[in-house]
């Protein structure tokens, strides 16, 4: 979404070109854009705001999450697909895997080994 100084920068190419192609070519934003910016300046409404829109995996995903950390993230796209099936998933195996591997992505980044090079000290382990 864009802040309201982009909102403003939006409106000031239009009110410049009076083209909302020429617009968004200026500002590096869609024609749809720089036109929903301007209808809802006619109309007086605030900048049109993107609406957040669920997953078919999101009434799964504490089930899911479980079964990445049970599995220390070695848990296959095809096995949760099943699990899922069996509990009234009606989505796709690539909607599946899609989900799985943002989860086991957040759970390596959480779970990651430091590993320290071994830089000895000339004279510190002699004795």
């Amino acid at each position: 979404m864009k802040s309201p100084g982009e909102f403003m920068e939006i409106l000031a190419a239009y009110d410049l070109t009076r083209s909302y192609r020429d617009a968004a070519k200026i500002c590096g934003v869609s024609h749809n854009t720089v036109r929903s910016y301007v209808k809802a300046r006619q109309e007086g409404a605030q900048a049109p705001v993107a609406r957040q829109r669920g997953r078919m995996t999101d009434p799964f995903l504490p089930q899911m999450i479980s079964w990445v950390e049970q599995s220390r993230g070695k848990i296959r796209g095809d096995v949760v697909h099943e699990k899922l099936i069996a509990l009234g998933f009606t989505g796709c195996e690539r909607t599946t895997r899609t989900t799985l591997a943002e989860l086991k992505a957040k759970y390596r980044a959480r779970n990651v080994r430091v590993h320290r090079p071994w830089t000895p000290e000339p004279g510190l382990w002699l004795l």
